[in-house]
């Protein structure tokens, strides 16, 4: 290989690298959109969502091997308790022997490579693969989308939340949170021990709904007496978890 063809393909290596370590970056800092949409979907009766995973790296040290074998391999069937992500490998490796299809994952936010939904055959997030698709042309691109059967959109313009262009506010507050309000204010009513309630992980309703972002929820729960000061397992307020997930609006309404 001629040194200028080698310097090239150096330079190509390390853009890639880049762009891979930004998308990593992208999808943790977006992670609480992803984990809100989850939220909603496991309330609704009809499903809406195609798909919903998130990639992660898993290695494996072989002793003929100087360097880990490294596999990015996708993960559904999601949970999350405002510290770990759980769920189940939907991939069975190529070369690792230390992890099977369908076993359990757990891993931290910051753990993670990726996320993407599909709503209607439109995605949102995957932004490791939009950054592939960014390196094609038109026609690798529509072979690639063909290939997964699914509408990626632009690369350069990556969707966080279901109708976003249509309805910008969609990323401020899911819409069914805003809907749902006055069935929240009937529940609790008729069941206020609902409020004080915690779950295995030491999670009330309070914690639940600032883990996944609900705006109105929040302020319904405070109306009717939710202890803000409650905590977890972790020793953790419904303010650290909106903190921790950079829930703004949620931080304002509980200080």
């Amino acid at each position: 290989m001629d040194d200028n063809k080698e310097k090239k393909q150096t330079i190509f290596y390390i853009e890639q690298n880049k762009k891979m370590r930004e998308a990593n970056l992208k999808a943790q800092e977006t992670f609480n959109f992803f984990w809100r949409e989850l939220y909603w979907e496991a309330r609704r009766i009809v499903p809406a969502h195609d798909f919903a995973m998130i990639k992660v790296a898993f290695t494996q040290q072989f002793a003929e091997k100087k360097e880990p074998t490294v596999e990015h391999m996708w993960v559904n069937n999601l949970n999350f308790d405002g510290a770990y992500i759980t769920g189940e490998l939907v991939n069975e490796p190529h070369q690792l022997t230390n992890v099977s299809k369908g076993d359990l994952v757990t891993k931290k936010i910051n753990e993670i490579g990726d996320w993407m939904l599909s709503i209607q055959e439109k995605t949102y997030g995957g932004f490791t693969i939009h950054a592939m698709r960014s390196e094609m042309d038109a026609l690798e691109r529509e072979k690639h989308d063909n290939a997964w059967g699914l509408n990626f959109g632009d690369f350069d313009d990556i969707l966080l939340v279901y109708q976003q262009k249509e309805h910008p506010e969609n990323l401020i507050e899911h819409p069914m949170s805003k809907n749902m309000g006055d069935n929240l204010r009937s529940f609790i009513k008729e069941n206020p021990n609902e409020l004080t309630v915690q779950d295995e992980n030491g999670l009330s309703l309070l914690h639940r709904e600032a883990i996944a972002g609900n705006v109105t929820t929040i302020e319904i729960l405070l109306e009717l007496g939710a202890d803000k000061n409650i905590k977890s397992k972790t020793n953790k307020t419904a303010l650290d978890y909106a903190q921790e997930l950079n829930w703004q609006l949620i931080e304002k309404i509980l200080n």
